[in-house]
C-alpha cells in the first residue's frame, strides 16, 4: 500500500503520496482536470522554475526572504532547470483557474525540494511555504503568463532554427535547378515558361518571410508583467520588485525582457499570444501551399506532370504494386491543417477574457506548444527526407515546354494578338509545336523564333523584338 502524508488547504484535507514533491493543490488538479491525457509542457516547467528563481533572488535582495530559504529555493529551481523532478509536474495542460494549478504545482515542488535541502521532511511547510516563500510577491496572474512567454520563446527558437535549415535547402535547390525551364501554370492551365529554380527560390522567400513574422511576434513576448500580481496594480509587491525581478530574469535566461508600459493592460490582454499564433498560421498556409505544389509537380509518374522526382520513403499501397506516394509532402499538409485549426482555438481563447484577466491562457499555451512543436518536427523531416533529395526531371520539363501553347505569349508583341491567337488555336487543335506553326505561316524567321523562345528570354523580364527589318 502506498505511503501518504496528510496536507490541508482551505477546502479541507487530502492524502498526498509520501514521496511526492507536489502537494495538495496539485493532487486536486489531478482529480479535476483529466482532459488531454498530457502533462505540463517541459518548456513551461522550465519557465516556471525561471520565474520562481528570479522571484526568490529579488525578494532576498529586498530583505523578504532569509538567506537559507532563498538559497534552497534557488537550488531547487536550478535542479528543475537541469531536468530533475520532471515527473513531479503531472497535471493536465488544459485546466481551469487561469494556470493556478500549474503555478501551485511549481510552488509545491520547489518548496518541498527546498525543505529537503534544508534538512526537513516533505510537507513541513513551516520551513519553506509554497505560498509565503516560493510565491512571495507573485500571483498566478503574473507568474504563469511570464513563464508561458519564456517557454514559447524557447520553443520558437528551435522552430526558427528548423526554418533556416529549410530555407538553405530550398536555396540550394534553386541554384541547382536554375537552368531547368518548365511550363508555368495559372488556374492549373498552361501559362508562360518559368525556371524550376525560380519556383524553388519563391518558396524559399515565402518560408523566410514566415520565419521573420514569427521572430517579430516572439520579440513582443519579451514584455512580461512580473510584479503585476493579481490585476496589474502590484498589490503585495514592493515597488522596487518589478524592475528588479525582470532584470534578474533577463540575466538568468539571457533574454532581453522588459516591463510593459501598462501592467493592467499586460495582465488582462493576451494579443501578443494571438499574434504569435497568427504568425504560425501564416507560415502553415505558405508551407501547405508549397506541399501542394510539390505533390502536383511530382504527380504521375507516367500519367501526371512528373517534372520532379521525390525521394522514395515507403511503398505507397497495400494493393497496387510499385506505387510510391509523396508522404512527406502529405504529412506537411496535415500538420499545417492542425496548426491552422489550433489558431482558431487561440483566437477564441484570446477573445474570451473578461475584465482584469484572461483565464483561458492554459489552452492558449497548449495550442501554441502543439503548433510550434509539430511545425518544428515536420519542417525538419520535410527538409531532410524530401527537399534535399528532390531531383529535376529535365527531359520531361523540356518536353512539356515544347508542347505548351504558352510560348505564343512570347511572340505576341511581334506578330500581334490576332496572329498569335490563331497560332495558339491551331497548336491546341493539332498538337503541333508552336515553333513549327509560326515558321509555316512565315510570321518569324528561324533565327528570330530561336532567340525569342530561348530559355533566357522566356524566363526573364523583357519584350521580344525583331532581330532585323
Amino acid at each position: 500500500m502506498q505511503q501518504t502524508r496528510t496536507e490541508r488547504d482551505l477546502l479541507g484535507e487530502k492524502q498526498v503520496p509520501a514521496d511526492a514533491y507536489y502537494g495538495i493543490q496539485t493532487t486536486r488538479a489531478l482529480e479535476n482536470f483529466r482532459i488531454t491525457g498530457q502533462r505540463l509542457h517541459p518548456a513551461l516547467v522550465r519557465g516556471l522554475a525561471q520565474v520562481k528563481k528570479a522571484a526568490a533572488q529579488a525578494n532576498h535582495q529586498l530583505g523578504y526572504l532569509p538567506d537559507d530559504v532563498a538559497r534552497a529555493i534557488v537550488q531547487a529551481c536550478d535542479e528543475i532547470l537541469a531536468g530533475r523532478l520532471a515527473d513531479q509536474f503531472p497535471i493536465d495542460p488544459v485546466q481551469g483557474g487561469a494556470g493556478t494549478s500549474a503555478n501551485m504545482n511549481a510552488n509545491e515542488v520547489i518548496a518541498n525540494r527546498a525543505i529537503e535541502i534544508l534538512g526537513g521532511r516533505k510537507g513541513d511547510y513551516s520551513l519553506v511555504s509554497p505560498n509565503d516563500h516560493v510565491n512571495f510577491a507573485q500571483s498566478t496572474n503574473d507568474a504563469f503568463p511570464t513563464a508561458l512567454r519564456l517557454a514559447l520563446m524557447e520553443r520558437a527558437d528551435v522552430l526558427v532554427e528548423s526554418l533556416v535549415g529549410l530555407e538553405e535547402a530550398l536555396r540550394a535547390k534553386a541554384a541547382e535547378f536554375d537552368d531547368v525551364v518548365k511550363v508555368g501554370r495559372t488556374h492549373l492551365q498552361d501559362a508562360v515558361p518559368i525556371r524550376l529554380g525560380q519556383e524553388f527560390s519563391a518558396w524559399c522567400a515565402a518560408v523566410e518571410r514566415g520565419r521573420r513574422r514569427i521572430q517579430q511576434a516572439v520579440e513582443a513576448l519579451c514584455e512580461v508583467n512580473m510584479g503585476a500580481t493579481a490585476v496589474g496594480t502590484g498589490l503585495n509587491a514592493d515597488p522596487a520588485y518589478p524592475p528588479l525581478v525582470i532584470e534578474l530574469l533577463s540575466r538568468n535566461t539571457g533574454r532581453s525582457l522588459r516591463p510593459p508600459a501598462d501592467l493592467v493592460d499586460a495582465t488582462q490582454n493576451v494579443d501578443p499570444l494571438v499574434a504569435l499564433s497568427g504568425s504560425l498560421k501564416a507560415l502553415a498556409v505558405s508551407l501547405s501551399k508549397i506541399a501542394n505544389d510539390i505533390r502536383l509537380m511530382a504527380s504521375g509518374p507516367r500519367c501526371g506532370l512528373y517534372e520532379i522526382r521525390l525521394p522514395e520513403m515507403q511503398p505507397g499501397s497495400s494493393i497496387m504494386p510499385g506505387k510510391v506516394n509523396p508522404v512527406m509532402a502529405e504529412v506537411l499538409n496535415q500538420t499545417c491543417f492542425l496548426v491552422i485549426g489550433l489558431d482558431l482555438t487561440v483566437t477564441l481563447a484570446g477573445e474570451a477574457g473578461q475584465l482584469e484577466l484572461n483565464v483561458m491562457e492554459p489552452v492558449m499555451g497548449h495550442a501554441l506548444f502543439t503548433s510550434i512543436d509539430a511545425l518544428e518536427s515536420v519542417v525538419r523531416l520535410f527538409t531532410d527526407r524530401c527537399v534535399r533529395g528532390i531531383q529535376a526531371n529535365r527531359e520531361r520539363c523540356e518536353e512539356l515546354v515544347n508542347r505548351s501553347i504558352g510560348l505564343v505569349t512570347a511572340i505576341n508583341p511581334i506578330v500581334g494578338y490576332k496572329n498569335a491567337s490563331e497560332v495558339a488555336r491551331e497548336a491546341t487543335l493539332t498538337g503541333r509545336p508552336v515553333r513549327e506553326i509560326v515558321l509555316e505561316k512565315g510570321l518569324l524567321t528561324a533565327e528570330e523564333i530561336d532567340e525569342i523562345l530561348s530559355p533566357k528570354h522566356l524566363t526573364t523580364m523583357g519584350i521580344a523584338r525583331r532581330t532585323h527589318d
